[in-house]
Order: C-alpha cells, then sequence, then structure tokens
C-alpha cells in the first residue's frame, strides 16, 4: 500500500463552504476508483491549504490518478499546482471498522 499526501494553495478568499463543495463534487470520482482504498480530505483555514491523504494499492495507481490532466484540472479549480509526497504503508490502523490492514 502507498499512502500519498497531496496539497495546494487555496486563494486566500474562498471560503471554506466553497471549498467544502468543490471538495463534494469529487467524492464518486474516487468512490469509482477501485484502487483507491481511502481517502481523507485536507483543509487548512489559516495556511490556505487544500488537499488529501490518500491511501492506495500501489505507486502506479496513486500516479496514475493524479496524471498532468488532473493536475492541470486541480490547478484550475483551486489556483496552485498540487505538491505530492508518497510513503511505503506497512500497517493501517482503522478503529471505526475494528481492523488492521496489512502490506507486510
Amino acid at each position: 500500500m502507498i499512502t500519498e499526501i497531496v496539497q495546494f494553495k487555496l486563494p486566500k478568499d474562498m471560503q471554506r463552504a466553497r471549498v467544502i463543495e468543490l471538495f463534494e463534487a469529487t467524492v464518486q470520482r474516487w468512490q469509482s476508483n477501485s484502487d483507491l482504498i481511502r481517502k481523507q480530505y485536507l483543509y487548512d483555514p489559516a495556511t490556505h491549504t487544500g488537499g488529501g491523504i490518500y491511501l492506495w494499492t500501489s505507486l502506479d495507481a496513486a500516479k496514475a490518478a493524479h496524471d498532468s490532466a488532473w493536475c492541470d484540472m486541480a490547478e484550475e479549480i483551486y489556483g496552485d499546482r498540487p505538491d505530492f509526497t508518497y510513503f511505503e504503508t506497512p500497517l493501517v490502523v482503522d478503529n471505526a471498522a475494528g481492523s488492521v490492514l496489512r502490506n507486510v
């Protein structure tokens, strides 16, 4: 498994309600991606930063989902080109589901 952290700067005048509205518009896209295990949306009003934390089946899946066309779209919508960080993820503790995902 791969954890991908995506971050981008938001326009200083973009209100929280608009950020959430834009995020909500992407939910179906991510739900239909069979390589995505989990996604958390990120928003920090103090630094005007948005993004997401994704748990993927593989690095290839992460990079395929966030290709140059996706980066272009994100830049057009949010006003900034995203930055990406990747981590191998050997274990995930999911207290809500009462499970542990292992990739060891």
